[in-house]
């Protein structure tokens, strides 16, 4: 996909900002009520709304993320999407932890960023959705 395509593409996509906090979880099963869970042979990593975190052993926390969807259906074939933004993130020292569903893809975001990410992904044009 040409740089004037993806343009287009992102001209006519919408974020979604998710209310509250979210933490990342290594232990060694999935948390309850996880918005998203990976396991590999190493580890179990939980990505759960910070309320909803119940009492557990964790191997390792990281809290303090905000969860930014990209409203739109993402085809498999879509070349160059997350380089763009990924870019225009890091351009303005944000680091990202990204998570793709089957048809949308969502990035994390630290809460001191999330203003200044907003404004980046407005700036690359997405309309701009609070939850």
């Amino acid at each position: 996909m040409r740089q004037n395509e993806l343009s287009e593409y992102f001209k006519n996509g919408r974020i979604l900002v998710a209310k509250g906090s979210y933490v990342i979880v290594k232990s060694r099963r999935a948390c309850a009520d996880a918005f998203a869970v990976v396991r590999d042979r190493n580890e179990t990593t939980s990505i759960v709304e910070q309320s909803k975190l119940r009492s557990q052993k964790f191997l390792g926390i990281e809290g303090d993320w905000r969860l930014i969807t990209f409203d739109m259906i993402l085809p498999f074939g879509l070349i160059g999407f997350f380089a763009h933004v990924s870019g225009a993130l890091a351009r303005e020292g944000i680091p990202l932890i990204t998570i793709s569903a089957y048809s949308t893809d969502h990035i994390f975001v630290k809460d001191k960023d999330l203003e200044r990410a907003v404004k980046v992904l407005a700036k690359l044009g997405f309309a701009v959705r609070r939850l």
